[in-house]
C-alpha cells in the first residue's frame, strides 16, 4: 500500500501541462456538517491520472498528508484529526500542481457537545467509578463501569477496554448465563467480580489458554476463529457506551484493516421501558449478546439510547449518529448497521429511521410501539378511564343496574378496546405517572375490580432530590420532570412558562362509540362515561375538562417524525416480532398499527415490513438476525448506499427481500413451533394472537391511531343510526361535545407531511437540515 505525500515530483507536473481536474472530498463518518469528535474519516478523490504521492491535504493549514494513503482498496483515505469547534476547511493539493485541488468545509463539535439540538438538557448528573448516595439537597451518582472519574460537567471520561472469553461450557439451565460480566458495584458488593455463571470470563493474555476458549464461525465465513471479545466503553454524546466485537489479540485493528472475523456490521441494541431520569448511568441494553456476536456482528449500545434513560427521541437519533460515527473512524466503514429492541426499543428504532432516515439499516422490532407521542394517547386514555371507572357516577350507576363484576368488567374492556378491562390498569400503574412533571404519589389500580390506592412512595421522574423539582405553589420555576419536559428543546415552551408544549388531547373524542354501536353498554352509560371522563391538566392533574393539545406541538411531532412517518419508515427493512401481552401493555394491534401507516403513506405498500407472531415460546432472534443479514447482503448488491447514513426507497428495499421474509404465525396449539402459518385469517382466529383495538379506536379513531388532536363536526344524532336517547340525554351530550364531536375521515389538527431530517440547533419547533456541504475546486 502506497502513501500519499512523500514524494514532491511524482514524475508529473511539467511546465505547460495543464493540471487535471475533478479532485473532490468527502467524509465517510457522517455529514460534514456534523462532524464530531476532533475527527473524521474522509476520502480524497483525486481525478483519474492523478499520482497520489503528489497529495497534500491540511486542515485550516496544518499538513496531514501523512494520515492518508491509497488503501487496499485502490481508494485514498485518511483520518483527519485535531479539528476545532466550529467549521473547518479541508483542502486536498498536488505538491507538485499537476492536478487542481479541492477543498471542503466541515463542521466539528465535541464528542458530547448537542448537534441536533440547541442544548441538552440541564441538570445532569455524571456517573462516578463508584456510586455516590444521595442526600436531602443533592442528587447521588450511578456507577459508571469506568475507572477514571469524569473531567466536565459534559461528563468526558477516557475510554477503556477489556477482554473477554467465551468458555467451553453450555448456556442454559445448569450451564452458565449471558450476563454483564463486569457488574456494577453497589452498597452491598462495593467490589464485583465476574459472575462464576458467566459465559464470559476476562480473557488474560499469557494466562487464559487457548483450550479454554469456544470457537465461532462468523456469517460469510466457513473458518471458526476463538471467541474472544473486546469491549470497549466510554462516553458519547454523555451517554456511557459499549461496543463489543470478536477480537484477536495477537493482531492490530485499524480503520483501514478490521480484522477479518468483523463482518463489518453492527447490531444496536437498543433498550425498554420509558424514562427521563436527569442521572448519567450504564446502559439497561447489553453487549452481551451471543446472537450477534458469535456471527460476528459488532454490538452497540449506549445509555441514551435506553428508552428508560432517555426519552428524547431526537437525543437517542444524535446519539446513534455520534456513534456510528465513532465506530467508521475507530474500526472501519459499514456495511450494514441494524437496530435491535422491543417496546421501548422499537419506539427507538421507529423513531430513528422515521426523524433520521439513514441512520438505521434495518429494524429488527419486538413488542413494537410506532413512536412515544401516539403511545402516549392510549396511556392518557388508559389513566382517565380507570380513574373514571372507580369514580361515583360509574359505580353507582352499575350498582343501580345491578351487575356483576363479570359484566361491569366486560363493558370496560368493550369501552378500552382490549382483551378484558386488566389492560387499562397495566397501562396506568406502568406509565400512568410519566407526564408528572414534580413530586407525586401514583394512584395506582389495586385489584382486578379497578379499585384505587395511592402510593405512600413520593417520588419524581427526574430522580433528583424533591426541593430541586418543580411544585406548582412552592416551586414553580424547579426542573420540570415530565416527558415532554425532557425534550423542552425539541418542543419549546407555552409562554410565560418553563412548561414544555404538549399533545395530549381529547376534545372531541366520543369514547365508547363502537361499544355503544355494538350493544354492550347502554346508551345511558355511553352519556355517563363521556361526560365523567374529563381530562388532565398541564401538569398531568385529572380535571373535569378535556385535554387541550398545544397547535405548537402538534406541529413540531408531525413535521420532525416524531409521530412515525410510514414514508420514512418505508426504506428500512423491518422483522417485527408479535409475541401477545394483552393483559399487560403490549397489544397485538400495534404491529398492524405500523403496517396501516406504511400502506397509508406508500399506495397501499407495506412490503418492507414481515410480522412473525408466536406466543413467546420460540426464540426468533437468530432466524430474525440472518434474515436481516441477508435483506441487508442484497441490497448492498442491488442498492449500494453512497455514503454512510444514504436513504435508500422503499422499492429498493422491497426488490432486496428475501425469500425467507414473509409474514407466518405459529399457532398457540403448535408447541413444538414447527408450522409456519402464513395465512393471517388462520391466525386471527387464535385467541392469544388475535388483533384488537384501544380506547380511541373503539371511539371511532384509525387503526394508525396517529391523529393526536381531531377535527370537529357537529353532534348529529343521525349518525347513531338506530340508537335512540332520551332528550334529556341529547341534552346532556350536547353539553359535552359543545364544540363538536371528531371526525375521524379527516386528518387531525396540524397533520402533516414529515419534513425530517429536522436540525433543532436553532431551536425549538426545528428547519429541515440543508444539504449536506460538498467539496469545490480550488
Amino acid at each position: 500500500m502506497s502513501g500519499c505525500g512523500d514524494d514532491d515530483d511524482g514524475g508529473t507536473g511539467q511546465t505547460g501541462t495543464p493540471p487535471l481536474t475533478g479532485t473532490s472530498i468527502k467524509v465517510l463518518s457522517g455529514r460534514a456538517d456534523m462532524v464530531t469528535g476532533g475527527d473524521a474519516l474522509v476520502e480524497v478523490l483525486p481525478p483519474a491520472g492523478a499520482v497520489p504521492a503528489t497529495l497534500r491535504v491540511s486542515v485550516g493549514g496544518r499538513d496531514q498528508s501523512a494520515n492518508f494513503a491509497v488503501r487496499a482498496n485502490g481508494r485514498v483515505i485518511g483520518l483527519v484529526t485535531g479539528l476545532t469547534a466550529g467549521t473547518n476547511t479541508i483542502e486536498a493539493t498536488s505538491s507538485n500542481g499537476s492536478f487542481a485541488g479541492a477543498r471542503l468545509t466541515v463542521t466539528n463539535a465535541g464528542v458530547n457537545a448537542p448537534v441536533l439540538l440547541r442544548s441538552h438538557i440541564e441538570p445532569y448528573i455524571c456517573a462516578t467509578p463508584q456510586a455516590v448516595a444521595a442526600t436531602a439537597d443533592s442528587a447521588g451518582t450511578n456507577a459508571s463501569g469506568l475507572s477514571a472519574a469524569p473531567t466536565d460537567a459534559q461528563c468526558t471520561t477516557r475510554a477503556e477496554t477489556k477482554l473477554y472469553y467465551r468458555t467451553l461450557t453450555a448456556a442454559g439451565t445448569g450451564g452458565c448465563a449471558f450476563v454483564i460480566p463486569d457488574p456494577s458495584p453497589t452498597a452491598a458488593n462495593p467490589a464485583p467480580t465476574t459472575p462464576a455463571n458467566s459465559c464470559f470470563q476476562p480473557y488474560v493474555a499469557g494466562t487464559t489458554q487457548a483450550s479454554a476458549i469456544a470457537t465461532t464461525t462468523p456469517l460469510g465465513s466457513t473458518t471458526a476463529v476463538p471467541y474472544i471479545v473486546r469491549v470497549e466503553r466510554g462516553v458519547i454524546n454523555r451517554g456511557i457506551y459499549d461496543i463489543a466485537v470478536l477480537f484477536d489479540p495477537s493482531r492490530p485493528w485499524t480503520f483501514d484493516a478490521p480484522q477479518p472475523q468483523w463482518t463489518g456490521k453492527v447490531v444496536h441494541n437498543f433498550g425498554g421501558s420509558t424514562g427521563q431520569p436527569r442521572l448519567q448511568a450504564r446502559p439497561n441494553s447489553s453487549w452481551v449478546d451471543n446472537n450477534a456476536l458469535s456471527r460476528g456482528y459488532m454490538v452497540a449500545v449506549n445509555s441514551l439510547t435506553d428508552s428508560a434513560n432517555n426519552s428524547n427521541r431526537v437525543l437517542v437519533a444524535e446519539t446513534v449518529m455520534k456513534m456510528k460515527e465513532h465506530i467508521i473512524e475507530q474500526y472501519g466503514e459499514l456495511r450494514a448497521y441494524i437496530g435491535n429492541g422491543g417496546s421501548g426499543g422499537a419506539i427507538n428504532q421507529n423513531t430513528v429511521a422515521s426523524i433520521s432516515p439513514g441512520l438505521l439499516d434495518g429494524l429488527q422490532i419486538q413488542l413494537d410501539f410506532a413512536d412515544s407521542v401516539t403511545t402516549a394517547i392510549e396511556v392518557s386514555d388508559c389513566v382517565q378511564l380507570v380513574n373514571f371507572y372507580a369514580g361515583p357516577a360509574w359505580t353507582g350507576l352499575m350498582q343501580q343496574q345491578g351487575l356483576t363484576q363479570a359484566q361491569i368488567n366486560a363493558k370496560k374492556a368493550a369501552i378500552n378496546g382490549h382483551l378484558d378491562q386488566l389492560g387499562c390498569h397495566s397501562w396506568n400503574n406502568a406509565f400512568g405517572t410519566a407526564n408528572k412533571p414534580g413530586n407525586y404519589q401514583a394512584v395506582l389500580v389495586a385489584n382486578a375490580a379497578g379499585q384505587l390506592f395511592t402510593s405512600p412512595a413520593v417520588t419524581n421522574n427526574c430522580r433528583l432530590p424533591a426541593a430541586q423539582v418543580y411544585d406548582r405553589v412552592r416551586n414553580p420555576n424547579g426542573i420540570r420532570c415530565s416527558d415532554p419536559d425532557a425534550a423542552v428543546a425539541v418542543w419549546g415552551t407555552t409562554p410565560g412558562t418553563n412548561r414544555a408544549n404538549q399533545t395530549n388531547d381529547n376534545v372531541g373524542v366520543q369514547y365508547g362509540l363502537k361499544a355503544l354501536q355494538s350493544g354492550a353498554i347502554t346508551p345511558e352509560e355511553f352519556v355517563t362515561l363521556n361526560e365523567g371522563v374529563g381530562g388532565s391538566d398541564a401538569d398531568s392533574n385529572l380535571t373535569p375538562q378535556r385535554s387541550v393539545a398545544d397547535l405548537d406541538a402538534l406541529r413540531t411531532a408531525y413535521r420532525a417524525g416524531l409521530v412515525v412517518s410510514g414514508t420514512q419508515v418505508s426504506r428500512v427493512p423491518i422483522i417485527d416480532q408479535r409475541t401477545p401481552d394483552e393483559q399487560g401493555i403490549h397489544y397485538n394491534w400495534r404491529s398492524f398499527s405500523q403496517r396501516d401507516r406504511l400502506a397509508r403513506d406508500n399506495g397501499g405498500n407495506f412490503g418492507n415490513q414481515v410480522i412473525w407472531r408466536h406466543n413467546g415460546g420460540a426464540s426468533l432472534a437468530g432466524l430474525s438476525l440472518t434474515t436481516m443479514d441477508s435483506w441487508l447482503n442484497a441490497l448492498n448488491t442491488s442498492a449500494p448506499k453512497p455514503s454512510a447514513n444514504a436513504v435508500r426507497t422503499q422499492a429498493q428495499v422491497i426488490a432486496g427481500k428475501p425469500a425467507t421474509a414473509f409474514d407466518f404465525c405459529y399457532l398457540s396449539t403448535d408447541a413444538t413451533y414447527s408450522n409456519q402459518v402464513r395465512d393471517f385469517t388462520t391466525c386471527d382466529q387464535d385467541p392469544p394472537l388475535a388483533v384488537r383495538s384501544s380506547p380511541r379506536q373503539v371511539a371511532g379513531g384509525p387503526r394508525t391511531e396517529d391523529i393526536l388532536k381531531c377535527q370537529l363536526k357537529a353532534l348529529n344524532f343521525a349518525d347513531y343510526g338506530t340508537i335512540v336517547f332520551t332528550e334529556t340525554q341529547q341534552a346532556r351530550l350536547r353539553a359535552v361535545f359543545a364544540t363538536g364531536v371528531c371526525d375521524w375521515s379527516r386528518p387531525g389538527v396540524n397533520q402533516e407531511a414529515t419534513a425530517s431530517p429536522l436540525t433543532f440547533a436553532a431551536g425549538p419547533g426545528g428547519v429541515p437540515l440543508a444539504p449536506e456541504p460538498v467539496s469545490t475546486p480550488i
